[in-house]
């Protein structure tokens, strides 16, 4: 179930960033649905690292210190970059959204190799 997820996840990533990438490109101010695309995207890492917390279940991953630290980061990515955010609605705000968004996107794939 957990590579089902990490594909949702991935896919609803890479959308963010390409909408991000071309408001940036557009120069447009961020408009608030971005701000809301962000956040259903943190919903959905929340429940990957929900899934991801299984993986303690049997064996367990090779490297747990490594598989932790992707799942903490993972999950506080997001939240910090929108805190960071919060005020700004120029241009270039829409941009760091999309760099969240594809940090967000690599860590859940490392965290789904790692496990």
């Amino acid at each position: 179930m957990s590579t089902q997820v990490t594909w949702i996840v991935v896919g609803y990533a890479a959308l963010v960033l390409v909408i991000a990438v071309t408001l940036a490109a557009r120069r447009s101010d961020r408009p608030g649905w971005l701000d809301q695309m962000a956040w259903m995207l943190e919903l959905l890492v929340v429940v990957r690292a929900l899934v991801g917390l299984g993986a303690f279940g049997g064996d367990g991953p090779d490297s747990v210190s490594t598989y932790v630290g992707y799942l903490i980061a993972s999950v506080c990515v997001l939240p910090i970059t929108m805190r960071a955010i919060e005020d700004d609605r120029a241009v270039w705000s829409s941009a760091v959204v999309a760099v969240a968004a594809a940090a967000v996107g690599v860590l859940v794939v490392r965290l789904s190799m790692t496990a």
